[in-house]
């Protein structure tokens, strides 16, 4: 056994969801879709490794900046939980979730600039409304706020 998984704390479910503030329900969930992973102790209650806290830390950070778990698990998927992740390869990770973050950032400022006029009446009817649909020609092109949802 390696001096690394010697000194490795192992932790409970409560002391995750504690400390990581999620709840368990959120631990088993995210350990369904392969996530993250336990162990099993002798009484079968589920056993964690204290670096569980890292990725679950920037499992929120992504979710909360819209990445959804989909592209998280494919990033964090090469990567043992078990075994503290090397700089060039957060690095890596960090890039690929680059595009996916500048692509939603732009939709965010697009959103921003062109609803500011609509969310102050409701009625998007404004002559200069950048959302205006006569005749409703985009319902033709299937659901989806078409405007919006441009490149």
């Amino acid at each position: 056994m390696t001096k690394a998984a010697v000194t490795q704390r192992i932790l409970s479910i409560g002391e995750v969801s504690r400390r990581s503030g999620l709840p368990a329900s959120t631990l088993h969930f995210y350990e369904s879709i392969g996530l993250i992973t336990s162990t099993r102790s002798a009484g079968n209650q589920r056993r964690y490794s204290s670096r569980v806290l890292r990725y679950l830390a920037i499992l929120k950070v992504a979710q909360r900046v819209g990445v959804p778990l989909e592209d998280v698990r494919a990033t964090l998927g090469p990567f043992d939980p078990t075994v503290k992740p090397s700089s060039r390869q957060w690095k890596e990770a960090g890039q690929r979730w680059r595009a996916h973050l500048d692509e939603r950032i732009s939709q965010l400022q697009r959103l921003r600039d062109e609803l500011s006029g609509c969310i102050g009446c409701g009625c998007l009817s404004l002559e200069d409304c950048p959302l205006r649909n006569p005749n409703d020609v985009m319902g033709e092109k299937g659901p989806g706020a078409h405007i919006l949802e441009r490149p």
